[in-house]
C-alpha cells in the first residue's frame, strides 16, 4: 500500500466515478482501475461496488475512507510544520519593554537580531507592565518583558528571575549608612514610580509597613537627574540606575528586615503555533536577559555578609522599640 494509492482511492470517493477520477487525475481509467483492485487485494475486503454510472462505497470502503483522509491530513500537517521551522524567520515583530528594563536590554536585542536575523524588523514600544500586559491581550505587542504579572489563560509567561528593589539615594560618607530598616524606610520620603510603589507596598503591608511616597513620577530619567543632584530618595529596582551605582554616581541601599523585589518573566500570547519571528525574537530577548542577569547588572553590589547585615537590622529594629518600664513587685 502506497500513498499515491490511498490519494487516488480518496480522489475516486470524493467524484463517486473512476472515469472522473482519471480525467481530473490526468491518468488512464485501467491504471487507476488496477490500483484500486491492488488496495482490495491487499485489504482482503472490497471497497467500491461498480455501477453503471460512477461507482458506490462499501460499508468496509467507507471505513477505510476515513482512515485515508486522516492519514493524509496528518501527512500535510506534517509538511507544514517542517516546512514552516525551515523557514528564514521575517517580518515585523513588536517588542514591548519597561522603561527600567528598555536601555538595559535593546543593545544587545536589536545587535543580535541584526546579526542572526536580519528579515526581521523590530517595532519597540516602552511603556509601564501594565500597559504592556493590556497590550499583549489586544494583540498590539507580539512579546514583553513584565513585571509582577498577573496570571492569564490568555498568555505564556517564561519566568526570568527576580530582582531586588533598593532605596537610592546621592552616595554618603563610607561607614555612615549600609541598609535601610523597614521602620527607617517607613520614616524616609522617596520619590517613586507607580507601578513599583505597588509592588513595594505590597510586600512590606505584610510586615505593617507603609512607604513615606513624597512624588509618583513615571520618568525615570527624570528620577535619575533628582538623585544625581542630590534632591531627595527613590526606591526602584536594582537595576534602573546600575551604571551610576556601579560608577559611584548613586548609592543603593538594601532592605535588611525584608526580601523585596520583583519578578521579572517574558510574556506572548497563549497560541497554539506563534510566528516563526516571534519565537526567534522571544528567545534572543531571554538569552540577553539571562546575561545581563549573569553579570551582575540585576545584584546589588554589596561587600556586606548577608548574616552580618540581618544581624544588624535586627538590633537597629530593637533600639528603635520603645522599652517597657518594670513595674516594682
Amino acid at each position: 500500500m502506497d500513498l499515491r494509492s490511498i490519494r487516488y482511492f480518496v480522489q475516486i470517493a470524493d467524484l463517486g466515478s473512476i472515469t472522473r477520477a482519471a480525467a481530473h487525475l490526468s491518468i488512464a481509467q485501467p491504471a487507476l482501475s488496477r490500483h484500486v483492485r491492488s488496495l482490495e487485494d491487499e485489504l482482503g475486503v472490497q471497497l467500491l461496488v461498480r455501477l453503471p454510472r460512477g461507482v458506490r462505497l462499501t460499508g468496509a470502503g467507507r471505513q477505510f475512507l476515513d482512515h485515508c483522509r486522516r492519514i493524509l491530513r496528518e501527512l500535510d500537517r506534517a509538511r507544514d510544520e517542517l516546512r514552516s521551522s525551515a523557514e528564514v524567520p521575517s517580518g515585523r515583530v513588536i517588542l514591548g519593554l519597561s522603561p527600567t528594563v528598555g536601555p538595559l536590554l535593546l543593545p544587545g536585542v536589536i545587535e543580535r537580531v541584526r546579526r542572526q536575523c536580519p528579515q526581521i524588523t523590530l517595532k519597540i514600544v516602552e511603556w509601564f507592565s501594565a500597559q504592556l500586559y493590556d497590550a499583549l491581550l489586544t494583540g498590539r505587542v507580539d512579546v514583553a518583558v513584565l513585571t509582577n504579572a498577573p496570571p492569564s489563560r490568555a498568555l505564556k509567561f517564561t519566568p526570568l528571575f527576580s530582582e531586588p528593589i533598593v532605596i537610592l539615594a546621592r552616595p554618603q560618607p563610607r561607614g555612615t549608612r549600609r541598609f535601610y530598616t523597614l521602620p527607617e524606610l517607613s520614616k524616609t520620603p522617596v520619590v517613586t514610580s507607580e507601578a513599583i510603589r505597588h509592588i513595594v507596598e505590597e510586600q512590606i503591608s505584610r510586615y505593617g509597613w507603609r512607604l513615606n511616597v513624597e512624588a509618583e513620577i513615571d520618568a525615570i530619567e527624570a528620577i535619575r537627574q533628582l538623585l544625581l543632584r542630590g534632591s531627595g530618595t527613590s526606591i526602584l529596582p536594582v537595576s534602573a540606575f546600575h551604571n551610576d551605582i556601579g560608577e559611584g554616581r548613586i548609592a543603593a541601599f538594601q532592605i535588611a528586615d525584608a526580601n523585596v523585589h520583583r519578578i521579572l518573566v517574558l510574556a506572548q500570547q497563549a497560541e497554539r503555533t506563534l510566528p516563526a519571528a516571534v519565537e526567534e525574537v522571544s528567545q534572543i530577548v531571554a538569552s540577553e536577559m539571562n546575561a545581563l542577569h549573569d553579570i551582575g547588572v540585576f545584584s546589588v553590589p554589596s561587600s556586606i555578609p548577608a548574616i552580618e547585615m540581618v544581624r544588624d537590622a535586627r538590633r537597629a529594629a530593637a533600639e528603635a522599640a520603645p522599652r517597657q518600664k518594670i513595674k516594682p513587685l
